[in-house]
């Protein structure tokens, strides 16, 4: 099982959300989520902060749950559910920090995302649907 990470952040002009450039394959070169597998013990919601910090160098506690995407090929490594979360944010207030897997990390407006890794429009997408 696997976690993805939306942060949100509002500014007077737009809304923007933090994606990473992923440094390794699957989709390596591509933008994505903060994101990873949940490890034995931990969490989903524990994953999740871990990864998100791991990539991004970012703390945070308060993450909300968006939900379960489990569809077949959303991963080409298998069949991996992934939960995902989010959380708004003060961009002007963090400085994130590619680590881990991650080669960049960047704040994207809405309106001007790059493709995205794996079904990462999809959860997007939801997320929007639910958030806006």
């Amino acid at each position: 099982m696997g976690t993805d990470v939306l942060l949100f952040s509002k500014t007077s002009d737009a809304t923007f959300v933090l994606l990473i450039e992923r440094g390794n394959e699957p989709y390596k070169g591509y933008w994505a989520f903060p994101g990873g597998f949940v490890e034995e013990g931990e969490s989903a919601e524990q994953a999740a902060t871990r990864e998100l910090e791991e990539e991004t160098n970012l703390q945070l506690v308060d993450l909300l749950q968006i939900g379960a995407f489990t569809r077949p090929g959303r991963d080409p490594r298998g069949w991996i559910i992934s939960i995902a979360y989010y959380a708004f944010v003060d961009k002007e207030q963090l400085a994130p920090k590619a680590g881990d897997d991650a080669s960049k990390t960047q704040w994207f407006p809405l309106s001007d995302l790059p493709k995205l890794a794996f079904d990462h429009q999809e959860i997007l997408n939801k997320a929007l649907d639910l958030l806006f």
